[in-house]
């Protein structure tokens, strides 16, 4: 066996090193847990299902030296870009219609050194819910601030006391990354978001749509860049043998996407 050979084969069998990004909370002086101490945060489920695939999920702390941030990109497989709080209009170049549509700009910012250190090496990402927009926004397109006030006739996308048990079905489109996991047609999903994506990003496909028209799942994916956001929360739903209730056990699990994504992540890896 040659060389470059054995090589392939050593790396092949490394695990993907997954980099997760992670929630922020700002010091609070009235916190009872690290008093006025600035905080960063994962969401235990997404780690679980991406190790249950067999990844090494690593969540990637916000740090003050942008460059030392771009510097993460170089121990790590893939992007990940986790859920959580509304993306600033400011990044897609409007003002918030109302206050509490302000979004988080320094999230925005962490994000947006991640996904532009990202790109210029050509490493994968993916966008889950909120990772889904600001991956779309940071690359040009534009969301909505607000899908009630905004899309006349919108499904409920977002139901607080119902949260991750509130869902509809979206429309996978043929030729697409998911529908080589799910088919081409409709799946059940969660839906837990009162944002989403209003006009793609230059390059970006929109690959999964809910039935009032709205974009629940965007990809780009050729030899420069592989980039996937989805809407819904796929961490959150099981697979059939380990989901809770019936309603749950309808819905297309989550397992299958980390495991394509990740089979996809170490084919790039150990290929280039």
């Amino acid at each position: 066996m040659s060389a470059r050979m054995s090589g392939r084969s050593s790396m092949s069998s490394r695990p993907v090193v997954l980099g997760l990004s992670c929630g922020l909370m700002a010091p609070e002086p009235s916190r009872a847990l690290f008093k006025g101490k600035p905080l960063a945060y994962g969401e235990g489920n997404l780690s679980d299902a991406f190790a249950r695939a067999g990844a090494l999920p690593v969540l990637l702390p916000k740090l003050s030296d942008p460059s030392r941030l771009t510097g993460l990109i170089d121990v790590i497989d893939a992007l990940v870009l986790s859920g959580g709080s509304d993306v600033s209009p400011e990044v897609y170049g409007e003002v918030a219609l109302r206050p509490e549509w302000a979004g988080d700009p320094e999230r925005d910012r962490y994000e947006r050194h991640l996904i532009a250190a990202a790109l210029a090496v050509g490493m994968p990402i993916l966008g889950l819910c909120r990772g889904a927009q600001i991956l779309n926004a940071a690359l040009g397109g534009g969301l909505y601030q607000d899908i009630t006030a905004q899309v006349e006739g919108a499904l409920v996308h977002r139901d607080w006391d119902r949260y991750d048990d509130n869902g509809h079905a979206v429309t996978i489109a043929a030729g697409s990354f998911l529908a080589d996991i799910y088919g081409a047609g409709d799946i059940l999903i969660n839906s837990v978001h009162h944002q989403s994506i209003r006009s793609l990003a230059p390059g970006m496909r929109a690959v999964a749509t809910a039935p009032d028209g709205i974009i629940e799942a965007i990809e780009r994916i050729d030899d420069a860049q592989f980039l996937l956001g989805v809407q819904w929360h796929p961490e959150w739903i099981g697979d059939s043998a380990s989901a809770g209730d019936i309603a749950d056990r309808s819905r297309a699990p989550g397992d299958p996407l980390f495991a394509a994504f990740i089979a996809a992540v170490a084919k790039r890896r150990d290929f280039k």
